[in-house]
């Protein structure tokens, strides 16, 4: 479904599917990444803590988030050129259902007209609708190409 800069709206949301966190995926990116964080892979050591548990790094929320808002621009986005006001709100943990709705902040043309620039307010939900995680992001967007010919 990807989108030019002349069709998104501020002001206008998008939802995106929703994804159930696993033991695997946490395992998987804290061995990918290299996270030896208690916190993140020791659950008795966990238990001690203010979350009672483990819970996912802060980067697993941020890249999941990310990956499901892809399809939005995939064949449009230029670039990804700032993220900003990146809020933690809530522990993610496995088991929990997470999902995205982006909020259109912002919009702005360039001097070049084959590009634009929309800022992206992230909202990430959990599975009772809390909000978990939320981000700016800042995107350089393909403008519709004209079709004079």
């Amino acid at each position: 479904m990807s989108l030019y800069w002349e069709e998104f709206e501020v002001g206008k949301r998008y939802e995106t599917y929703g994804r159930t966190v696993t033991e695997g995926d946490l395992s998987m990116f804290c061995n990918f990444v290299g996270y030896h964080v208690p916190l993140f892979i020791d659950e008795e050591y966990a238990k001690r803590t203010q979350y009672g548990g483990r819970i996912a790094p802060s980067a697993f929320t941020m890249s999941v988030s990310t990956a499901m808002t892809e399809s939005l621009f995939r064949h449009t986005v230029i670039s990804l050129m700032s993220v900003e006001r990146g809020r933690f709100l809530a522990p993610v943990r496995a088991g929990d259902t997470i999902r995205t709705e982006i909020e259109v902040v912002d919009k702005k043309e360039t001097r070049n007209p084959e590009k634009g620039i929309v800022t992206f307010r992230d909202h990430v939900l959990n599975q009772k609708d809390e909000t978990v995680f939320q981000i700016d992001k800042i995107v350089m967007l393909k403008r519709r190409p004209n079709d004079d010919g």
